[in-house]
């Protein structure tokens, strides 16, 4: 459940649980122990949290999965947002604009550097990169942004989610490949989806951009992955494609988002539909086969 305040989301401690992925006993524990959170209180005694409390026990948890203590890591994550999370937040998110806006890669480097150094992975997908290229996709539509500027944008944080992503494929947990459509160019949306999974300990193997079928099927025989993820954003792509999809799902559990698909499709083909954010459907995936 959440509430607003002033247009700012609040979120009773169940919702900010489920939101950063941390049980409600942590969080509690957090609060009373360092101070982390600094709830507001409703008429009825129930404590709501905002954005700041959501940016800083995802840094908490970003400095703990660093191996830092829990005292060392509640106390960075308490300077880093001393002063509010959600200006930190938005600052970088300007500064990411701007530099991009003037082709200046060196300076968009510099804003990633802050921020993966003190956020998580999640965070900052969340709360930067997935607002900032929806931002910009409109400002193309609508004409306000250059094609040389969007694609010079799209290709620096591609190349800084790629460097993510290097060794993404290594470990123990289970494998994710993922995979667009045939003819399917536009991969940023399943390359951070991919990035998101691999946060709860998946391993990813990503095909990218423009998979023929045939492909995906002889991918899959020989990975044996846990899921299979095909995801476009063009709709309509995978019309008339049920029986290939099909056949992948003869070999995993297969999931279809984005565009591309739809509930009747994911039927059609003996799969599952992933609705809504990918952040939602990141996590919907890893619990489904944790």
């Amino acid at each position: 459940m959440s509430n607003t305040r002033a247009g700012v989301e609040l979120l009773r401690i169940g919702e900010l649980s489920r939101r950063v992925d941390v049980p409600v006993a942590s969080l509690r524990a957090w609060e009373a122990r360092y101070g982390l959170l600094s709830p507001d209180r409703t008429k009825g005694g129930f404590r709501l949290y905002g954005p700041d409390d959501v940016a800083r026990v995802l840094t908490m948890k970003a400095h703990l999965e660093r191996g830092l203590s829990a005292s060392e890591a509640a106390r960075l994550a308490l300077s880093v947002t001393h002063e509010g999370a959600t200006p930190l937040l938005a600052d970088a998110a300007a500064e990411l604009d701007a530099a991009l806006a003037r082709f200046d890669e060196a300076a968009a480097q510099t804003v990633f550097d802050r921020l993966f150094g003190s956020l998580s992975v999640e965070a900052v997908l969340r709360e930067v990169v997935v607002p900032y290229l929806h931002e910009v996709g409109e400002r193309w539509q609508r004409g306000e942004v250059t094609v040389a500027q969007e694609h010079f944008a799209s290709n620096v944080v591609r190349g800084r989610l790629m460097a993510l992503a290097r060794g993404w494929g290594r470990g123990s947990g289970p494998l994710a490949v993922l995979a667009c459509p045939e003819d399917e160019q536009h991969d940023l949306p399943l390359l951070l989806f991919g990035l998101l999974v691999r946060t709860y300990g998946w391993r990813i193997g990503y095909l990218g951009a423009d998979t023929p079928l045939p492909s995906l099927v002889q991918a899959v025989r020989e990975l044996h992955p846990a899921a299979v993820v095909v995801a476009g954003t063009a709709a309509g792509s995978l019309d008339g494609q049920s029986a290939g999809l099909q056949e992948v799902a003869l070999h995993a559990p297969l999931y279809l988002a984005g565009a591309s698909a739809s509930e009747d499709l994911a039927r059609q083909a003996h799969g599952a539909y992933l609705d809504g954010d990918m952040f939602g459907a990141a996590r919907l995936l890893a619990q489904a086969h944790g």
